[in-house]
């Protein structure tokens, strides 16, 4: 779908009509009016009261504020149909369809978008002022085939078919906001989000009832290749935008409706410098992970869900040497690489052609000489099979659910993936994310960076270093490993050829 960006506050007004209506609406009910932004910025979170509207594409504008009980709101603001202009637009799809098979079948949305102008221009009759339907039904028993609609209807109207087709339908508003990072829906009517600078906020979307919902999902399922069923409840898949989506469809398994999550994809990756900027770890830090991936080493990314471990995953990967082949393998895609020799493998579920899982894939890697392999996230056997390239000569990057290096190794040893004890060192450097709370805020930081140095079975277990640690009162992180590092000392500094390996410190 097209979608023109806003400017000052009175052009919008001019394109945007429905904008109008609800900013009047909102000062005769609440006596205010809200400030309008042409974007946001991290600095906003620390308004006491935000009133803020902003566009995400006209003609959708997001209204976010708090109420007269102090909770945040999330108002998707778009056009609406009324109920003098449903029967209007229910005539308008019909004629559509009418006349649609004469056309040629769209292979992709670009040609679909354009067949959509055709058919409203063939079927649309361009009136003045606005026509009861009762009117135009008389029209049309005297012969006239045309829809008479108003330039407002068929903006309005035009926008909610390609909104309906071509995109995601209510959600629509929420794919396109920037500033959002997770879509949580429990049922039609409790559809909330998490906010980039807001946090969790209750929205308006509004899936009507348990049968339009039902609809909704199987369609959209559909689309992504990932039909849903009372067979088949649970389902993971990837949006056109990229984005990543859990749906669990049947009421028998989600007790309080079918429900969805989806995590947002950003398009642009959030780079190395906007992680420091923002805290989520130091300038230190990353100028330790450089010299890490200049020379081959393997790190993983753990920590609890929501930690951000992907989007530093996607920070790190520049550092990787840009003549370089990469190999990634993911269920979703969600890694992002720059390089030009991108070898990108995505799992397949099901189908006539057969299951494709991680497990495969990395077998495949091994096969492809790759400079580095990169696995979205490690969670069953694929894990030994990513030690096994490890142990081959081929660094791994990866994220992996668990808190902290010990309950990283415990589930690394344990089942279902089974690597060997011995074989843990083959991982160079764990960084371990969380999402945390400081004064109210909700931050991602760098908790601590790790290294392995390997089992020793005198002592009986693993030993491992800690070379950057994250102080909670100060929001710092603070380096631990002068003169202390394995990875600088005993890995990077022999192969970058010091004679004496603590001058890598200078």
């Amino acid at each position: 779908m097209k979608v023109v960006k806003s400017n000052t506050l009175q052009d919008t007004l001019k394109r945007n009509p429905h904008l109008k209506i609800y900013l009047d609406e909102l000062k005769r009910r609440e006596g205010v009016v809200p400030t309008f932004v042409p974007a946001l910025s991290r600095d906003m979170k620390a308004l006491p009261r935000p009133n803020l509207i902003y566009p995400v594409g006209d003609p959708i504008f997001i209204h976010i504020y708090t109420d007269r009980r102090g909770e945040g709101r999330y108002i998707a603001i778009e056009p609406r149909l009324t109920p003098d202009e449903e029967p209007k637009y229910r005539a308008l799809m019909d004629k559509m369809l009418e006349i649609a098979p004469n056309e040629k079948t769209p292979e992709d949305d670009e040609e679909l978008e354009k067949l959509i102008d055709v058919l409203i221009g063939k079927v649309v009759e361009i009136v003045p002022k606005k026509e009861h339907f009762g009117e135009k039904r008389k029209l049309f028993r005297l012969g006239f085939e045309k829809v008479r609609l108003t330039r407002d209807e068929v903006y309005k109207f035009r926008y909610l078919i390609k909104r309906d087709v071509i995109g995601v339908g209510p959600l629509e508003p929420l794919i396109r906001d920037p500033y959002i990072e997770d879509i949580h829906v429990i049922g039609p009517k409790n559809v909330h989000i998490v906010h980039k600078i807001f946090d969790m906020l209750p929205t308006n979307i509004d899936f009507k009832d348990d049968l339009y919902m039902a609809e909704f999902l199987k369609n959209l399922g559909e689309r992504i290749g990932r039909p849903v069923s009372e067979r088949n409840p649970i389902v993971d898949g990837t949006l056109p935008d990229g984005s990543r989506i859990n749906i669990i469809y049947s009421p028998d398994v989600s007790l309080k409706g079918s429900s969805f999550t989806i995590r947002k994809f950003t398009a642009i990756p959030i780079s190395i410098t906007q992680l420091i900027n923002w805290g989520t770890l130091s300038a230190e830090i990353a100028a330790y992970l450089w010299l890490c991936l200049e020379y081959g080493m393997s790190i993983w990314v753990s920590g609890e869900t929501a930690s951000g471990k992907t989007t530093t995953l996607n920070a790190m990967i520049p550092f990787i040497k840009p003549q370089s082949k990469i190999y990634t393998a993911e269920d979703t895609p969600e890694v992002q690489v720059p390089h030009s020799v991108w070898q990108q493998l995505c799992t397949r579920e099901r189908g006539s052609e057969g299951k494709v899982d991680l497990f495969d894939l990395l077998k495949a890697a091994l096969r492809s000489r790759p400079n580095y392999i990169i696995v979205g996230e490690v969670r069953g056997r694929e894990g030994a099979v990513a030690f096994q390239a490890m142990q081959t000569g081929h660094p791994v990057l990866s994220t992996f659910h668990a808190g902290s290096v010990k309950k990283l190794i415990q589930r690394l040893t344990g089942e279902p993936i089974n690597v060997p004890i011995t074989f843990i060192d083959n991982l160079n450097v764990v960084l371990i994310q969380q999402a945390i709370y400081k004064k109210g805020q909700f931050l991602r930081r760098c908790l601590v960076v790790e290294e392995i140095e390997g089992y020793y079975e005198e002592i009986g277990g693993v030993v491992t270093r800690t070379v950057f640690e994250w102080d909670s009162v100060t929001d710092r992180h603070n380096f631990r490993g002068l003169y202390n590092s394995y990875i600088l000392e005993n890995k990077i500094a022999q192969t970058a050829g010091f004679e004496d390996p603590r001058q890598i410190y200078e």
